[in-house]
């Protein structure tokens, strides 16, 4: 069995192997993987290892990881959302999960999980908890929001759905502006650090710098070897996201980008003939091939919506249990609530369980795929442009 000195030379090996095609980041790492000179204190709760700070509009938010532990949070850094990460309908406090750490503490995931304020598992992979209310001085959070995927798939695709999950609570009063996690599935599920913090580093600083109203979002790693770790990673992966690294475009090479879900083509190509119909010129973005879905962020589907002024969302069963779908919705939301004009126009083509943040946006009704209602929809739309 390897001393711990040991596992740390062998994970930061691992980590060079990563890495050692992306010139100057292994003599940057190697600067700041020197255990001897990382010091840690028993007396600190919550230490500070680093942050990213990511610009959105004349606003700063910020990225920070921590050495210490999630239910001994210190007041002044107190947040709104403990995130945890369980399999479905799993919540048995095993000894090195923080849900075990939290039934310790007298918080039992299990029972809040039968009176959920919200259950949002069949569109977005998580559930919300009612307020918490505990006398431990080391709960500084009000709610937790477990996460649980239905498949388990790679890290990356984990990951970037946890910022997709916060999407129904964006409006909520009092807003969520300050969100606290462990780096998910490296405890019990064993999933190597570096292979969790870059999708999520990836997905966190898109999504803030896009606008979700997330002011501080803090990574908390409770084992020290693993910490130091951390601390030396994210010195590495920061330097991608210095500066502006999300593009505002202020031309558009297409008047409309449709969103739509594959299964339901034949009627989305009915659509987009008939808006050509109307008006010969127009410039559509209708997207035939499937996009990654084991990454993070996509920065493909990011750079199209971009590209177009208006996007119309056709909703349906099948679109609203996409994941890519989801994806391209949330990024238009953002866009809409940041622009003076009407960006995110809805068809509701085929009934569904719509979450309610998809209904406050006002869609137009073509259910059940009605065509006369979809040509009237097209003359709707073109009226925007």
């Amino acid at each position: 069995m390897l001393s711990g000195e040991c596992r740390v030379r062998f994970q930061r090996q691992q980590l060079f192997d990563d890495l050692n095609s992306t010139k100057g980041l292994k003599e940057l790492w190697e600067t700041h993987f020197n255990l001897q000179l990382f010091i840690f204190s028993e007396e600190v709760l919550m230490k500070l290892l680093d942050e990213l700070k990511i610009q959105y509009g004349s606003k700063n938010k910020y990225i920070k990881i921590y050495y210490g532990d999630l239910t001994e949070i210190p007041v002044e850094e107190a947040v709104d959302i403990l995130v945890v990460s369980a399999f479905p309908d799993n919540y048995v406090p095993t000894s090195r999960s923080l849900i075990g750490a939290l039934h310790r503490k007298s918080i039992s995931v299990a029972k809040l999980a039968e009176t959920k304020a919200v259950d949002l598992r069949k569109s977005f992979s998580c559930w919300m908890s009612q307020e918490i209310n505990s006398s431990d001085p080391g709960i500084q959070f009000k709610r937790i929001l477990c996460f649980e995927p239905h498949m388990r798939g790679k890290p990356s695709e984990v990951v970037g759905e946890i910022f997709q999950s916060l999407m129904p609570f964006v409006n909520e009063s009092p807003s969520i502006t300050s969100i606290a996690m462990p780096l998910v599935a490296t405890g019990n599920q064993g999933v190597p650090l570096l292979d969790i913090l870059e999708p999520l580093l990836d997905a966190a600083a898109h999504w803030l710098a896009l606008g979700l109203p997330v002011e501080s979002l803090k990574i908390v790693e409770y084992s020290e070897l693993k910490a130091a770790e951390l601390k030396g990673a994210f010195s590495v992966l920061k330097r991608n996201y210095l500066g502006s690294f999300v593009k505002s475009s202020s031309k558009f090479k297409y008047d409309l980008f449709i969103s739509y879900s594959h299964l339901n083509m034949d009627e989305v190509i009915f659509l987009a003939e008939e808006l050509h119909r109307q008006r010969p010129n127009l410039r559509i973005f209708l997207d035939r091939k499937n996009l990654n879905t084991g990454v993070s962020w996509q920065q493909e589907l990011y750079d199209a919506l971009d590209d177009c002024r208006k996007v119309v969302a056709v909703y349906s069963p099948t679109y609203v249990s996409s994941k890519v779908c989801k994806e391209e919705f949330n990024i238009a939301v953002f866009r809409h609530r940041n622009s003076e004009d009407s960006v995110l126009l809805p068809i509701y083509l085929y009934s569904a369980e719509l979450p309610t943040y998809m209904r406050l946006i006002q869609f137009i009704d073509c259910r059940e795929a009605d065509q006369d209602k979809l040509r009237k929809a097209c003359k709707e739309i073109l009226a925007t442009l």
